[in-house]
């Protein structure tokens, strides 16, 4: 194992910034990952989900914020439905010079937070 790391985001939270400043959108997630939720009543928890897949995948490289951009890695779905960590860029440069081949990803969310736990293996 090369790493693991794990966010958690206050949905209220997150769903008041996303009201506040509506670029963040955009700027934080892909538009795979914006056409997915925006198909939910409530899209905010999968978003906060997502965004704290990124913030989990930076603690599990061991690198802080700013280490790559927010579009270098997203959520995408495996035809199970399982959720699945997809990274580009800046951050599969800093995957592959760990020595990361797998990654694990495990999202949940419920009415008040969202967790995302990722294993660099």
């Amino acid at each position: 194992m090369i790493g693991v790391g794990v966010d958690l985001v206050e949905i209220e939270r997150f769903r008041i910034a996303l009201d506040r400043t509506p670029s963040m959108r955009t700027r934080l997630f892909r538009p795979e990952e914006l056409d997915y939720v925006d198909t939910k009543s409530d899209p905010v928890p999968s978003l906060a989900a997502r965004f704290a897949s990124r913030e989990a995948t930076m603690k599990a490289l061991g690198v802080g914020l700013g280490a790559f951009g927010f579009h270098d890695v997203w959520v995408d779905r495996a035809p199970s439905g399982a959720p699945v960590l997809m990274v580009s860029g800046a951050a599969a440069d800093l995957a592959e010079r760990s020595g990361v081949s797998v990654w694990h990803l495990s999202i949940s969310h419920d009415s008040a937070m969202a967790i995302a736990t990722v294993i660099a293996e």
